[in-house]
């Protein structure tokens, strides 16, 4: 059987695994930070509707811009973050992950290094490696907030042409503070792009770092469709900054990247937003149970601005995933030593997490007065 590494590949993709989650069937899956709540009915309606009166011309190929859309999007940003954003201020593709690689595609590339703090997003090293991009990684304190000051020295040593930040943090789930933010751009300068990743941000106890971008052309705020809006097999992803950052992904952008049904269905879901934010703050409340129940039971929890909890700490994270899974529930242990990870799903697939996370506390207890 022929394998990967024989075939003439790239060098840099040689013994690397595709990015991606264990896809289990099990009662109860919170491993992949989805939004556990369907879209209602009168939403699956209105897609129908937009889809049908698409389709009528699928023969012509969609709005290669996507101003409708992008018009929209930006009605949403102005509206829930008080900043006022144009349509030639945002940019749509398909998924953030599409977004970010565009802009790899614009601002990276041979020759070229992105910097990243890890722990945090996976795909943000795959994707450099996929644009032919270097990559450095930078670490994180211990509680896995941004070191700033080391921040800035690694940007002044490595002069990366593209920096990440990731606010909420996945998987730790922590914020970033808007100063902080500021401090790593002024470090950066003008010869680096600062690509601010908010996909988690509507579920923050804090604002967003949108408003940051005004008079700061370098800076690039990336969003998706996938988490508050509950829309992951949507995939559409939205970034806002500057219009020249517009114009810059629109050189390296596929002709028509995305198609009249995705926009017809974001466009469906944009009409319904205070519906699905008041999942949002559900899910919110739900998270912030979780937390306090997890550390209620002895668990040591990073702080949470997601929609998910980063816990432990396990002498053997993977065994401790496994003794979960054996009792219905998928989590994520996604490498972080010491620590798992649990999306915050619906009442009662929580209170089965809660439940394995108590037998998980009673057996570590156990083995304790076992050992003594």
């Amino acid at each position: 059987m022929t394998r990967i590494d024989d075939l003439p590949v790239r060098d840099e993709l040689r013994g690397k695994s595709p990015y991606g989650a264990p896809q289990l069937d099990v009662p109860v899956r919170l491993n992949t930070n989805e939004n556990p709540y369907p879209l209602p009915e009168p939403l699956v309606a209105r897609i129908a509707e937009r889809v049908a009166d698409a389709a009528r011309s699928l023969n012509r190929y969609p709005d290669r811009d996507a101003v409708e859309l992008r018009t929209e999007l930006a009605k949403y940003l102005t509206r829930t973050t008080g900043h006022e954003v144009t349509t030639e201020q945002v940019w749509a593709a398909n998924g953030s992950n599409e977004v970010l690689q565009q802009l790899l595609q614009a601002f990276g590339g041979p020759g070229r290094t992105a910097l990243g703090f890890e722990p945090s997003y996976s795909m943000h090293p795959l994707l450099a490696r996929g644009t032919n991009t270097g990559w450095i990684s930078a670490p994180r304190t211990a509680d896995y907030s941004l070191d700033v000051p080391g921040a800035i020295e690694a940007i002044r040593t490595h002069r990366p042409h593209v920096v990440f930040i990731t606010s909420p943090n996945n998987p730790t789930g922590n914020a970033v503070a808007a100063e902080d933010v500021l401090a790593l751009y002024e470090a950066a300068g003008r010869d680096a792009i600062v690509i601010v990743d908010e996909a988690y941000t509507e579920f923050s106890h804090g604002d967003s770092l949108l408003p940051l971008i005004e008079g700061r052309p370098n800076l690039v705020i990336s969003r998706t469709m996938s988490k508050a809006f509950g829309a992951a097999g949507l995939r559409l992803g939205y970034l806002a900054a500057d219009p020249a950052v517009v114009d810059a992904v629109q050189l390296v952008r596929l002709p028509y990247h995305l198609s009249a049904v995705n926009q017809a269905t974001a466009l469906a879901a944009l009409e319904y937003t205070d519906t699905l934010l008041g999942y949002v703050e559900q899910l919110k409340g739900e998270r912030d149970r979780i937390v306090e129940e997890l550390r209620g039971l002895g668990f040591d929890v990073t702080v949470a601005d997601a929609n998910f909890i980063q816990f432990g700490v396990f002498q053997d994270p993977h065994a401790v995933w496994q003794f979960i899974l054996d009792r219905g529930v998928l989590i994520r242990d996604n490498g972080v030593p010491g620590r798992l990870r649990v999306s915050v799903g619906t009442p009662e697939e929580n209170d089965a997490f809660l439940d394995a996370a108590r037998e998980v506390k009673k057996a570590q207890m156990n083995t304790q007065e076992r050992g003594a």
